[in-house]
């Protein structure tokens, strides 16, 4: 079953295994990145950029599959 999600367009199972994948990976490399932070002499501040730009990063990989339709 494929609902319509608003500003959406109705995605091919394709794009829509590629964007579960890609969902996968941003968990596990966000367990890995909580592994980091309770590591002694790991710097925070870079770890926190590094995370929040990884975490834009997926964002528009997965934005650049679902190609909404709105802002």
């Amino acid at each position: 079953m494929n609902t319509k999600v608003t500003g959406y367009r109705t995605l091919s199972e394709d794009e829509i295994a590629l964007m579960n994948e890609g969902k996968a990976l941003g968990v596990a490399f966000g367990e890995y990145l909580d592994k980091l932070r309770d590591m002694p002499g790991i710097d925070q501040r870079w770890l926190a950029t590094g995370k929040t730009d990884l975490q834009k990063g997926l964002m528009c990989v997965i934005r650049s599959i679902a190609q909404p339709e709105t802002f």
